[in-house]
């Protein structure tokens, strides 16, 4: 069995080049693939296609690579709360493409098991369908949507074993468990790394055979994007 453990972020993303589509996990800011997204930063690879739910904020995850403007496209399905990618969208240096997003985690999951394509009725008549196929199914119209896949994926997972098996947690599991069937590369980032055989088979949500390379992550922020108390 091949050693896919790796020491550190700036290890485990060798390999990352000018212009290659990167999957980014987590939702909003949760559970996204910290150590990774510094690592790439600090690596100076540009004119990136980044797929993620969103882009991050000012300072954190995605944001940090479009304030280096790393990032030439970004296929996200929510961007508001990012005033460095606002400014750079509307002045013409970024290139968007929104995608719903239950259809953005079915692209992926499409492209982790290898289906090319699929029909949905989410966004029918609207600009999302623009240019693209329309079949019609028991009366009811449909767009064709094409899997994504990319030459990296990036996620972060709370444990982890040796051999890459994955458990998520709560609100990390929304898109990190699809995005990291659809990297030619999956790295993985945990919280723990564990020996292989250590984590219960019924509750891994990744099987190892999709992760090529894992290393144990440091010093999380773990930010509140929105923090909402009630009145005491």
């Amino acid at each position: 069995m091949s050693n896919k453990v790796y020491a550190d972020a700036k290890a485990a993303i060798a390999g990352v080049k000018d212009g290659m589509t990167l999957l980014v996990g987590g939702f909003g800011l949760c559970g996204i693939p910290e150590n990774c997204i510094t690592a790439l930063r600090d690596s100076g690879a540009k004119n990136l296609t980044c797929v993620s739910n969103n882009a991050g904020v000012d300072d954190f995850g995605l944001g940090l690579l479009l304030q280096t403007r790393q990032i030439k496209k970004m296929l996200s399905s929510y961007v508001g709360e990012n005033a460095i990618f606002e400014k750079q969208f509307m002045s013409g240096e970024l290139d968007l493409e929104f995608c719903p997003q239950g259809t953005l985690s079915e692209r992926l999951r499409a492209g982790g098991a290898g289906i090319p394509g699929f029909y949905t009725p989410t966004g029918v008549g609207t600009k999302i369908a623009e240019g693209k196929e329309v079949k019609v199914f028991d009366g009811r119209e449909y767009i064709l949507e094409l899997a994504i896949t990319g030459d990296f994926a990036f996620v972060k997972a709370w444990k982890g074993d040796k051999f890459g098996n994955l458990i998520f947690r709560k609100t990390a599991r929304n898109f990190n468990p699809m995005i990291a069937t659809a990297g030619k590369i999956t790295v993985a980032e945990v919280e723990e790394l564990v020996e292989t055989g250590t984590l219960d088979p019924d509750q891994i949500h990744t099987p190892g055979v999709y992760v090529q390379r894992i290393f144990q992550g440091k010093d999380y922020q773990k930010r509140i994007e929105q923090r909402t108390v009630s009145k005491g």
